[in-house]
């Protein structure tokens, strides 16, 4: 029996190391890679520093363009069986294609969060107003990326509070989604392992400078919360990592302060287990917090926002570490950071919301069913999504004969 093809069409290159979305990335390779699929992954963006190390997975890389005929022979000569997009902006430079050269191959959406969700509360914060479900459906971004679930016939759904509102306030059909969050290691209660609570010191914040909720979390610590916790523990210090931080954010490294900017940090995991609490004061957002799921794998308890909660505690526990008040989050954080009795059982109920919640063996089997069922059955179940094929037939008409203008327009440009 020949092995299943599977395409990635990647945003961006992987970065597992430096963002909570080269993470999720990895784990769905890895994924399929176990399953006995062959991958390939095609970008538009070209390799980093950072980027995982594809190819001695056994990976087939291909460079792809925008609006370039190539890629139509690309995805004929490859006859991919899946096609999995990361991120709705993706699928919208690439889908028409697909569905038009391989139009028997499942296509999956990786959303990672919803962007659109994200949007709407930073614009909330900006406007310093509260965030209202009205303002989010008004977003161009939110019809766009509610047409990409639409066109695909299945969306891996990160968060289960980003499934809920899918499912109630957009009534998107359970059909159409798959609810596969990150999930984390399995021997993260090895505590012989673990760094005790004697062993561990000083505050911590991980997050990659190009998430903006990351930019804005450590501008927000250092001049809301931080001055604060100063005031309480004059000798309280925090290390700052996380890679491609501005100069901007950079600015705010002040020693005297307590207040340490480092920058990329090679293991992450080291550097979480090192520290006696996580300090995740996000303000806006969406998804999974990969530094929340970082921290409770290493031990390390946290103080967070509601924002940064979402999706992993639930509310009966919320209360144990979120803050939405600078002045209540800097006096958590301080007497956390004191009280051992405390932090060990924060640590123990964290330990419990892994296993619970996020056991890889789990989910994996859910997204192997879940491909094998509607592989089997993909003319019926497309028939059902109706609003995906008025979508599909909209796109083609319009999006199709746009690129294919742009294509023209540059091949008449190279030979001038």
């Amino acid at each position: 029996m020949a092995r299943r093809k599977l395409l990635i069409l990647g945003l961006s290159w992987p970065e597992p190391k430096a963002t909570a979305a080269g993470v999720r990335m990895m784990q769905l390779i890895d994924s399929f890679i176990q399953s006995g699929w062959d991958l390939t992954f095609a970008s538009t963006a070209g390799r980093t520093k950072n980027g995982a190390d594809l190819e001695t997975m056994g990976i087939t890389v291909q460079e792809i363009r925008l609006n370039d005929e190539a890629f139509d022979l690309f995805l004929e000569e490859l006859k991919p069986d899946t096609v999995l997009f990361d991120r709705f902006i993706t699928e919208e430079q690439f889908g028409w294609r697909v569905a038009d050269k391989v139009p028997n191959a499942l296509r999956l959406l990786d959303t990672e969060d919803l962007h659109s969700l994200r949007s709407a509360r930073k614009q909330a914060l900006e406007q310093q107003v509260p965030f209202d479900i009205t303002a989010w459906l008004r977003l161009e971004e939110t019809k766009r990326e509610l047409a990409s679930i639409y066109r695909c016939d299945l969306s891996l759904i990160i968060s289960k509070h980003e499934m809920q509102l899918l499912e109630d306030e957009l009534k998107v059909p359970r059909e159409l989604l798959l609810y596969l969050p990150l999930w984390t290691k399995t021997d993260y209660k090895s505590i012989d392992k673990i760094a005790s609570f004697d062993a561990r010191k000083d505050f911590v914040f991980i997050g990659n400078g190009k998430h903006l909720p990351n930019l804005d979390a450590i501008q927000y610590l250092r001049t809301s919360v931080w001055p604060i916790i100063r005031e309480l523990m004059p000798a309280a210090r925090i290390n700052v990592y996380g890679a491609y931080l501005p100069e901007k954010v950079r600015s705010l490294h002040a020693p005297k302060l307590g207040f340490h900017i480092h920058g990329y940090v090679e293991n992450a995991h080291t550097a979480m287990q090192q520290a006696r609490i996580n300090l995740a004061p996000l303000r806006f957002g969406a998804g999974l917090k990969g530094k929340l799921l970082l921290a409770l794998e290493n031990g390390t308890p946290s103080i967070t926002t509601s924002v940064g909660a979402e999706g992993i505690l639930d509310h009966s526990i919320a209360g144990e570490f979120v803050f939405d008040q600078p002045e209540e989050f800097a006096r958590e954080a301080v007497r956390l950071y004191q009280n051992e009795k405390e932090w060990l059982l924060l640590q123990a109920i964290g330990f419990d919301v892994l296993e619970a919640k996020f056991d890889g063996h789990h989910h994996r089997k859910e997204l192997y069913s879940t491909v094998a069922q509607l592989s089997a059955r993909l003319e019926a179940h497309r028939t059902m999504n109706f609003i995906g094929a008025m979508l599909h037939h909209h796109s083609l008409q319009s999006t199709k004969y746009m690129s294919r203008w742009i294509s023209c327009k540059n091949k008449l440009k190279a030979l001038q």
